[in-house]
């Protein structure tokens, strides 16, 4: 009842996103009833009706990744302070994010429902004509559980793959700003102190029991706390003398010494100060640096040799193989892992050889958001790729790029490519605060507009020439 209440109250762009993921699943369940169509109309061909539902793999790992995308910019699911007083804590908001897609990708499931009954002709007595009825199975009776159990495919995979993503996580500890203290020939670890030479092999120094450094670390830190609590006794002491005389305190050097407040709340772990209202946000950990660009190098590899292997199996007149939708998977697996790194590389060049301000701004957004638009912009490559090398295959002398074909290939482009403005609208709605700072110390717009412009061209000069020959060199073994 809250995910149908939240789904209601919910702005107009997010509506249209929830709208774009059950157009999404409308078009992967319609695939996966035609391929069920396709093994009733042909039980004598169990390898073609399997191969074209392993086909169906790609839209329906394109409509959950643009399910978790509009799940994550939803701004009716995320953690609040206070909400977990009423028991909506991150939980129970992943809960209802999780649920609001499932409904939203089962809304799509039963529109394909009816518009494959639609072509069948159970609903009107009229079935449709060309090409694509061999795959509706017309005079044939629909199994029940097959049909349910592929259409719950979609709602399914999407809310497991948003609660899996959104699921509440620890923080992660600060790494330590501290100095690597190197002390005697083979020792290893953190010292607390330097070594002198000589002091291993002193003797009794290895006999000393471990209470006497505890007790000297406790030792010097009462030390500490007791000279610090004097300082600030004579501090206050000045300043109560400087009320009395009617006059600011003066400290040693000439400062002013006033009091802003009374007792300053304990500073947290990273050095701020706390406050009573300070709600710790559980999407804000620290991000790590790129290290995926080899592990994506590496399977973008794999997926080129695996198309190269299949196309030398492979003849114009056949549909794909299996071995192809490994291959272009590994592909896109391959540049969704390089996408991040490419993208933080591509923000460092743009601050090399002596930056202005305006390349100097799009070089650190670039670096900034690389973990956020990386990966959306690799599965881009992927699809303009193998768009490329489907072209290649399905030439003047191949065979018919047919209807089921072109929606599949439609819904995994649309998918893409609106997952990549989604990042792209999240990551302008995060740096909200970022531009108004800018704006409010001068900076005109004319120069935000300008960094947005300049990074826009500099992630199209990389990520271009990169899927034109990841393109060719996918196509070059099909085209043969």
């Amino acid at each position: 009842m809250l995910a149908l209440r939240l789904t209601r109250a919910a702005r107009l762009a997010v509506q249209l996103r929830r709208l774009l993921v059950a157009v999404a699943s409308a078009g992967t369940g319609f695939l996966l009833l035609c391929a069920l169509g396709h093994a009733l109309t042909h039980p004598e061909a169990p390898g073609a009706s399997a191969l074209r539902l392993a086909w169906c793999i790609a839209p329906l790992a394109a409509t959950v990744y643009l399910a978790v995308a509009v799940a994550r910019t939803d701004p009716g699911t995320r953690p609040r302070p206070g909400l977990s007083a009423i028991g909506l804590g991150p939980g129970r908001l992943m809960a209802v994010s999780a649920t609001t897609t499932a409904l939203s990708a089962a809304l799509g499931s039963v529109a394909a429902l009816l518009v494959f009954l639609q072509l069948r002709g159970d609903l009107t007595g009229a079935p449709a004509d060309g090409a694509v009825t061999e795959a509706l199975a017309l005079g044939q009776r629909l199994p029940a559980p097959a049909v349910v159990t592929l259409l719950t495919l979609v709602p399914a995979a999407a809310s497991a793959a948003v609660a899996l993503n959104l699921r509440p996580r620890a923080p992660r500890p600060a790494p330590s700003a501290g100095s690597r203290r190197y002390g005697r020939f083979g020792a290893y670890g953190w010292g607390a102190a330097r070594e002198t030479f000589g002091a291993y092999g002193r003797y009794g120094a290895r006999l000393a029991p471990a209470s006497s450094a505890s007790a000297s670390a406790s030792a010097s830190a009462s030390a500490s706390a007791s000279a610090s609590a004097s300082a600030s006794a004579s501090a206050s002491a000045q300043l109560a003398d400087g009320r009395a005389g009617g006059a600011a305190p003066v400290g040693g050097g000439g400062t002013l010494l006033t009091q802003a407040s009374d007792t300053p709340p304990p500073a947290t772990a990273d050095g701020t100060p706390a406050t009573p209202d300070a709600v710790p946000d559980p999407t804000a950990t620290p991000r790590p640096h790129s290290t995926t660009l080899p592990w994506g190098i590496a399977v973008l590899t794999a997926g080129l040799a695996v198309e190269t292997y299949a196309g030398d199996t492979a003849t114009p007149s056949t549909t794909p193989s299996a071995a192809v939708l490994a291959g272009w998977a590994l592909t896109a697996l391959g540049l969704a892992l390089a996408g991040p790194g490419l993208t933080h590389l591509c923000g460092r060049l743009l601050q090399a050889v002596r930056p202005g301000a305006l390349r100097l701004l799009a070089g650190r957004v670039l670096m900034e958001e690389s973990h956020r638009i990386g990966r959306p912009l690799g599965v881009v490559c992927s699809v303009a790729s193998a768009a490329y090398a489907a072209a290649a295959l399905y030439g003047a002398d191949g065979p018919d790029f047919g209807p089921l074909s072109t929606l599949g290939a439609l819904v995994v482009a649309g998918c893409a490519v609106a997952t990549l403005l989604t990042a792209a609208v999240e990551a302008k709605h995060d740096r909200t605060d970022t531009t108004d700072a800018l704006l409010r110390l001068g900076a005109p717009p004319a120069t935000l507009r300008a960094a947005a412009a300049v990074r826009a061209g500099a992630l199209l000069a990389l990520f271009g020439p990169l899927t034109l020959i990841v393109a060719q060199l996918a196509s070059l073994p099909l085209a043969r």
